[in-house]
């Protein structure tokens, strides 16, 4: 079956559909990461967006049962160069396309993927429409048009939770140290796994519990979760946040970092592509040591909008000098715009995971 990417610049790419069928709006990106796709797939934080791979094979190794980062996938459609049709991996219980479309996800193949790269790369991510059903250009041009976009949508409520939760433990054997509790944001699940390896019971809550709430379950620390979309539509996770300094620790990992900036009194903006991929360099600033990173975001904490007097820039992105990492200079409060649990994506960041379990030690 005909599928069609078109963007709302005009740009038209067409190929073949694989997965469901039917019409999906969102903001195109692309993903730099060589393996993974499950994982990203199910990473929430991708949704309103539409995922362009830029590694040319996608499908080969099938989809297994351990490795999804969330209960199902949210993004909007899912575009490669060629999708293997054949998977051949010995955990494999079914193959990509079938994924889609049990989930229904559209998929298109067959486009020049690394041309539609260098388009998003010029003239920045768009919204754009994903169809199999309407295949009139001018007809989608204006369709892609009309749609929300991110900036000002709060898609958090489209990931969170409906009721608390307590994340099975991995660490069963071990006694638990802390209590920590994650506001689930667009949370990944190899976030809840790292902190339970680290002998943690782990509290995940909905985006719109209440700092009320959240002190009344006794946590020893708070982490601010991922999660997609423009932060400063997330008020009443800002507004917890802020009730809550100084009374608890408080990591933040991407989204959870920019809301944390914002409850800091920080600004937010849209970045023209994001940061989306497993090979982001970024330095840290105390140390002088590069890690290679996973990421995926759109938005960014502005360096200049932050009180110097109060926070402290810990980390930079080495590609463009945005901002990846804060701290408080007197409060256990520290978040970093780059995924620590990483997965898919390298391990170098890990250790700030063990920071956050020495920030409830204190």
């Amino acid at each position: 079956m005909k599928a069609v990417l078109v963007l709302e610049d005009g740009a038209i790419f067409r190929g073949g559909s694989f997965g469901a069928t039917g019409e999906k709006y969102g903001e195109v990106v692309f993903n730099t990461s060589m393996t993974g796709y499950q994982e990203i797939i199910t990473d929430p934080s991708y949704k309103g967006q539409i995922v362009a791979m830029t590694y040319p094979l996608i499908g080969n190794y099938g989809i297994n049962a351990e490795d999804s980062e969330s209960r199902k996938p949210f993004l909007e459609g899912f575009v490669v160069k060629e999708y293997s049709k054949i998977a051949s991996n010995w955990r494999s219980k079914q193959s990509l396309g079938d994924y889609l479309k049990e989930n229904n996800i559209l998929g298109i193949e067959g486009i020049d993927t690394r041309a539609l790269t260098l388009h998003i790369r010029r003239a920045g991510a768009m919204k754009a429409v994903l169809s199999t059903i309407d295949l009139n250009e001018k007809s989608l041009v204006k369709k892609a048009g009309r749609s929300a976009g991110l900036v000002g949508v709060d898609l958090v409520k489209e990931v969170t939770i409906d009721k608390n939760y307590v994340w099975r433990s991995h660490s069963a054997v071990h006694k638990l140290r802390f209590t920590v509790v994650v506001l689930d944001c667009g949370v990944k699940y190899n976030i809840l796994r790292e902190l339970s390896e680290r002998k943690c019971r782990v509290i995940v809550l909905p985006a719109q519990a209440t700092a009320e709430e959240i002190l009344s379950l006794k946590p020893d620390g708070l982490l601010l979760s991922n999660g997609p979309g423009d932060p400063a539509a997330v008020g009443y996770v800002v507004e917890t946040t802020r009730k809550l300094i100084g009374k608890l620790p408080i990591f933040g990992i991407c989204l959870g970092h920019q809301m944390l900036g914002l409850a800091l009194g920080g600004k937010t903006y849209k970045l023209k592509f994001g940061h989306h991929g497993a090979n982001h360099p970024v330095k840290d600033l105390k140390t002088g040591k590069v890690s290679i990173t996973a990421q995926n975001h759109g938005f960014c904490v502005d360096i200049g909008s932050l009180n110097k007097k109060e926070i402290e820039i810990t980390h930079v992105n080495l590609n463009d000098q945005t901002l990846e990492g804060i701290r408080h200079k007197k409060l256990p409060i520290f978040s970093v715009q780059f995924h620590p649990e990483a997965s898919p994506g390298p391990h170098d960041a890990r250790y700030l995971l063990d920071n956050f379990i020495g920030s409830m030690e204190r």
